[in-house]
């Protein structure tokens, strides 16, 4: 499997979200996942964590203007579950 379509496993983040981390980083679209060094792979983490300081536009994130705290991120794996679950917890409350 290429390295766009192994990331899209990743609970939070998607076929678009993938090809850019994979532009940003500079690796290759159909380099196969097995085939990436630790270097590239620390550099696939290091952007997902924070995609804004990779210029990664506000439109692009999956979690814009947080109620808790306002912010704009990329939020993925158990992170998508928590927020999810709060926000229905708070929904309920209304």
């Amino acid at each position: 499997v290429n390295v766009v379509f192994a990331l899209t496993a990743i609970k939070g983040v998607g076929r678009r979200f993938a090809g850019e981390l994979c532009r940003l980083a500079d690796i290759d679209k159909t380099k196969r996942a097995g085939e990436l060094t630790e270097d590239e792979i620390q550099k696939l983490v290091t952007i997902l964590q924070h995609p804004t300081q990779f210029e990664i536009p506000t439109w692009f994130l999956n979690r814009q203007r947080d109620i808790r705290d306002g912010k704009n991120s990329q939020l993925y794996s158990n992170y998508l579950d928590n927020s999810l679950r709060e926000d229905m917890q708070r929904m309920r409350k209304i």
